[in-house]
């Protein structure tokens, strides 16, 4: 006959302790009649405790028990997150366990299976607090082997896949503070995990905070990525971090307008690839500091143009990680000195300016031309003929080129077809250096003068200040200012508007050949600097790489008059023929470290955000981290003083006196190989 679940409960337990009860010479008859005895009992004492359950029951699980109207007050709430009833995350019973659970209760009687279900469906209806009376209850009574199957068990019942239960901009939020190999690691873990881990959010915020810095965290920077990709998709990637469109995970990105969206910000002259140099005396472009334009044609190439965004109406593009991916290849060959060299030979004079952007590369030498250069293919393009001396320094853009010679004029040049534009006349000695900002062309020459021409007024005016050749000027269009470099072995500041100088920057015991503007973000890494002094004191006095550090004063404004006017770059480096490059703090005027490197006289320099490329008579290209003062690497393989140098994300190039230009590509997959290219 069916016995009811509590009847159950106590029959087993009370089974088992009468069988222990009796000796085993005990007769069949006797064991019947006490069994007999004790089930009568049993059944009394269940029919008392149901009466004692039934109200615990109906207390706790009304649902089942007492069906009542649905209280509007605020439920219990003392519930642990995966057994609160008006949560969806509420842990679910693993499948493989409950089966092997369920193969081992279905061995049992039927009545030991009731019981055993009975105490399973009371824990399951008592609250939290009787929940942990009850297993206090049973530690208390289980045995050594019993409480080390209960640690095991519970070893694997306590891990929770925290990823799966939170919403998703939690998980890219936590995803975000892993380093890539973490992130790299998490995505094996399940279909789950590899979902969000690989997700755009994670690797967008991975790439903005590597590329085109070091990170803070790691020390690790990368190329800088394509600056048009990072601005059209930029607020896609916000409204996917935290489903409204708000970034909460990420300070530094700032939503675009939606009339931005299809906008494509002008590129100014100092967004340009690479430094312009010009020899002993030559001119670099501090436009060194943004990416190769080839970079940004390879990664638009390799863009799924096929399917369209429907939100955004933009084309699909490479998912971010593989865009990490790319640039961290680039970041590895930089590091471990991984690159393709190709030497383009044609002038028969010495090389004393280049700049480079996307594939094309223009050469100035004393030979009195100009050549443009393919630099995939090697070959030259055209030379530009026209001077009557030699060329110390050049500048283009996606038209024009300007170049200055020694016979004392600027001649502007459409470098396409070759023609010359306009003669510039000024100058009543040769020039040496020039730089091309907006409308206006500042040069600087042999006759101690710099001439600012103002294109849209049509007007000129000259600075006089300087004791000797200027060698170098550098116009910062943003706070109207102009720098300058002279063989008087002091920089100057001017001030565009007043035309005077504004301050005087002396240190070099030699004549500056050059001055390179770093962008508004750059910041040196005072802890880094420290720990390099006092490795330098420690070390012998021949060390080649010794760095002397000192620490900025505050901020100091250079136009008190003027709060709206925008403010000079923080930080300059120079170089000069005493053999060092200094790093000064501009608004205080102080050199905040000096590199020691070349055995001889510095005439070239280029930087990005990640490097500085230095150039010298010793015949070496040097790689230095500009933030630490570390030498990273340096370059062998031209004959004779290298004379001028350039800088992308990814290529190196040199020139010298020895008539050659030497290119170095970091693409990826590259392996160390020297190839010649030659004019035609």
């Amino acid at each position: 006959m069916p016995q009811d679940p509590h009847s159950a409960l106590f029959q087993g337990h009370d089974h088992e302790g009468t069988k222990s009860r009796h000796p085993l010479g005990s007769n069949q008859a006797d064991i019947e009649a006490l069994e007999k005895d004790a089930t009568i009992i049993t059944h009394d004492v269940a029919n008392e405790s149901e009466k004692m359950i039934t109200p615990f029951l109906t207390q706790h699980v009304p649902e089942q028990y007492n069906p009542q109207p649905r209280n509007t007050e605020k439920g219990n709430t003392k519930y642990c997150y995966r057994h609160r009833p008006d949560l969806k995350c509420r842990r679910q019973a693993d499948e493989p366990s409950m089966e092997e659970l369920q193969s081992e209760l279905g061995n049992l009687s039927q009545s030991d299976q009731q019981a055993i279900a009975h105490v399973w469906a009371l824990f399951s209806a008592a609250p939290a607090k009787h929940r942990n009376l009850m297993l206090q209850g049973v530690l208390a009574q289980c045995c050594f082997p019993q409480l080390s199957f209960i640690s095991t068990s519970v070893r694997n019942l306590i891990k929770i896949d925290f990823l799966a239960a939170l919403p998703p901009e939690l998980g890219f939020k936590i995803l975000c503070y892993l380093d890539t190999t973490s992130l790299c690691k998490a995505s094996q873990v399940s279909r789950k995990w590899r979902t969000l881990a690989d997700d755009d959010v994670v690797w967008h915020k991975m790439c903005e905070q590597h590329i085109d810095r070091k990170c803070t965290k790691c020390g690790w920077g990368l190329p800088l990525l394509d600056q048009k990709r990072l601005r059209t998709e930029k607020r896609q990637i916000q409204l996917r971090a935290t489903g409204r469109g708000m970034n909460e995970w990420s300070p530094n990105i700032t939503p675009i307008p939606e009339s931005q969206m299809d906008e494509v910000p002008a590129s100014p002259a100092s967004s340009r690839s690479t430094a312009l140099t010009n020899g002993r005396k030559r001119s670099a472009d501090a436009a060194a500091l943004s990416p190769d334009a080839s970079v940004k044609r390879a990664c638009n190439n390799s863009l799924v143009n096929d399917h369209q965004d429907s939100y955004f109406g933009l084309p699909m593009k490479r998912p971010w990680k593989d865009v990490y991916k790319d640039r961290f290849k680039v970041g590895t060959n930089w590091k471990y000195g991984r690159c393709k060299t190709k030497v383009f030979k044609g002038h028969s004079n010495g090389v004393m300016c280049l700049q480079f952007d996307d594939n094309i590369l223009a050469t100035g030498s004393y030979d009195a031309t100009v050549k443009i250069w393919d630099i995939e293919t090697g070959k030259e393009i055209r030379t530009l003929v026209g001077h009557e001396a030699g060329i110390r320094c050049l500048q283009f853009d996606e038209t024009r080129l300007w170049s200055g010679s020694i016979d004392k004029t600027i001649k502007v040049w459409n470098w396409h077809t070759g023609e010359c534009i306009r003669t510039l006349k000024g100058h009543t000695s040769g020039i040496v250096c020039l730089n091309w900002d907006g409308n206006i062309l500042a040069s600087g020459s042999m006759d101690h003068k710099i001439i600012v021409w103002n294109f849209d007024n049509k007007h000129k005016f000259t600075l006089q200040g300087h004791d000797d050749w200027v060698n170098h000027v550098k116009i910062d269009a943003a706070s109207r200012t102009l720098f300058s470099a002279s063989d008087d072995c002091t920089v100057r500041l001017w001030d565009l508007d007043s035309k005077a100088c504004i301050k005087v920057f002396k240190g070099h015991v030699g004549q500056v050949q050059q001055v390179l503007l770093l962008p508004p973000e750059f910041e040196i890494d005072e802890a880094e600097l420290n720990r390099n002094t006092e490795a330098d004191a420690a070390s012998s006095a021949s060390d080649s790489h010794t760095l002397n550090y000192e620490v900025p004063d505050a901020d100091i404004s250079l136009f008190p008059d003027e709060p709206d006017r925008p403010a000079v770059p923080p930080y300059m480096l120079t170089g000069s023929l005493d053999g060092t490059i200094r790093l000064w703090h501009i608004p205080s005027g102080r050199c905040v470290h000096t590199f020691f490197g070349h055995i001889e006289g510095i005439w070239a320099l280029a930087a990005d955000t990640l490097r500085l490329v230095s150039g010298a008579e010793d015949k070496m290209v040097k790689v230095w981290d500009p933030r630490t003062g570390k030498h990273e690497r340096t370059f062998y393989g031209h004959s004779a003083p290298v004379t001028c140098v350039g800088l992308s994300d990814s290529r190196l190039v040199s020139g010298s006196e020895d008539c050659e230009v030497r290119v170095y590509s970091f693409t990826d997959d590259v392996e160390s190989v020297e190839e010649e290219a030659t004019s035609s």
